[in-house]
């Protein structure tokens, strides 16, 4: 298990990384990352979707994943944060396999340019809202 300085855990969180993330897809995880001005150890968090398969499946590639992060989260800059998706072919992926992904993706988040800041917090400007009929 990840330490609890290491993990990203909130929902807010999850979706930020998500919608303003830098994706690389490597075999088969994508990574999503941004890289914050903060002084802390990476974090990672991760999704395994039900493409994937059933939950015991999901739950199996989930642990793999993790003990294949935590063994790398180290290599990457501080202030980074990960959120690594599945995709279905994880499922029949080794710990190994799903390592080497993780190295071949860390290495193009590492690189220069791959990371980029997080996004801003919004203005408080004008707010959309949804049209009535």
């Amino acid at each position: 298990m990840l330490p609890r300085g290491s993990r990203v855990r909130t929902k807010q969180d999850h979706a930020e990384l998500g919608r303003s993330g830098r994706r690389v897809r490597a075999g088969s995880v994508v990574v999503h990352s941004v890289h914050t001005d903060v002084d802390s150890p990476p974090r990672a968090g991760f999704t395994v979707g039900r493409r994937v398969g059933n939950a015991v499946v999901r739950n199996r590639v989930r642990r793999r994943l993790r003990e294949q992060t935590r063994l790398r989260l180290s290599s990457l800059p501080r202030g980074t944060a990960v959120l690594i998706r599945a995709l279905p072919g994880a499922a029949g992926a080794t710990s190994a396999e799903l390592g080497s992904s993780l190295d071949s993706a860390f290495r193009a988040v590492r690189s220069a340019g791959s990371v980029r800041p997080a996004a801003s917090p919004r203005s408080a400007g004008p707010q959309r809202t949804a049209r009535s009929t």
